[in-house]
């Protein structure tokens, strides 16, 4: 089908976008498509529909994700590169939390680089160096995203719908804060071993590194932070963001345990609801 010759996003259309979403996402039920006349078209377009989430939820921004930030990522979900969505209040949980698994399709949790911000990075002309956004980070943490989507097929979604879905963004686990070795150390080579267990049942091992996110965490943070600048949009002062999965996602049923273990770094748990 001929795509429409994509028209500048206004607010009432991203607004309509955004409460279809909402609605699914509280229903639990899933959608093949956003209805045409709200449907974006292009990326410019998703973001502005994923900007109205807050207001047709009622929820506060408390940080960001970012989706796609591996080669096998982009391609599982059929996009040229990595996606930005929202954190939601309500949305994050500590380490050793419960994390609701109804309506949960995707079924995966994944290990991954936090970063908190310690001070606002805003707009820009110039891009931020890294060197520039890593001084703006108050701490690491290890967690776990647990995604999920209201589009079916999300893989043949497209980058604009995915974006207006908040680039998947479901539930957050976040560990406690890492040491402040973190800052020495190469991330990019770092290991990650992560279990998933039924009860006193082990079903599974997993191991990753941070070179599996963007090549390195920081090199992610810091493409969220320019991603945001160009949406003329700041990366707030505790903001939490997480970087992307830096293995293969664990594959979860309910009443399945997942943890990630950074070694010195610390740790994360949780356990993914019965119901």
């Amino acid at each position: 089908m001929k795509q429409p010759t994509p028209k500048p996003a206004d607010q009432e259309t991203c607004q309509q976008a955004a409460q279809v979403i909402w609605d699914h996402w509280q229903s639990g039920q899933v959608l093949s498509k956003l209805p045409e006349a709200s449907r974006p078209w292009t990326a410019a377009q998703g973001y502005a529909a994923q900007a109205q989430l807050p207001t047709v939820s009622g929820r506060q921004v408390v940080g960001w994700k970012i989706a796609a930030t591996s080669a096998n990522g982009q391609l599982h979900i059929n996009v040229s590169g990595p996606l930005a969505g929202r954190l939601l209040s309500g949305q994050v949980f500590e380490s050793g939390a419960t994390v609701p698994s109804a309506g949960n399709r995707m079924r995966v949790a994944e290990p991954e680089f936090a970063f908190a911000m310690a001070q606002d990075l805003p707009p820009q002309a110039a891009p931020y160096t890294p060197q520039q956004v890593m001084a703006a980070v108050a701490s690491l943490h290890p967690a776990l995203e647990v995604p999920d989507s209201r589009l079916e097929p999300f893989t043949a979604a497209g980058e604009a719908q995915l974006l207006a879905d908040n680039a998947c963004a479901r539930h957050l686990v976040l560990g406690p804060a890492a040491p402040d070795v973190w800052r020495e150390l190469d991330l990019s080579t770092y290991p990650v071993k992560a279990r998933v267990e039924q009860g006193n049942l082990l079903k599974y091992t997993r191991e990753g590194t941070g070179g599996n996110v963007l090549g390195d965490p920081r090199i992610a943070l810091t493409w969220l932070a320019n991603q945001l600048s160009s949406l003329g949009i700041t990366l707030q002062k505790g903001h939490v963001v997480t970087t992307g999965t830096c293995m293969v996602p664990l594959e979860l049923q309910p009443g399945d345990s997942a943890s990630a273990d950074y070694g010195p770094l610390g740790r994360v748990e949780m356990i993914f609801s019965e119901t």
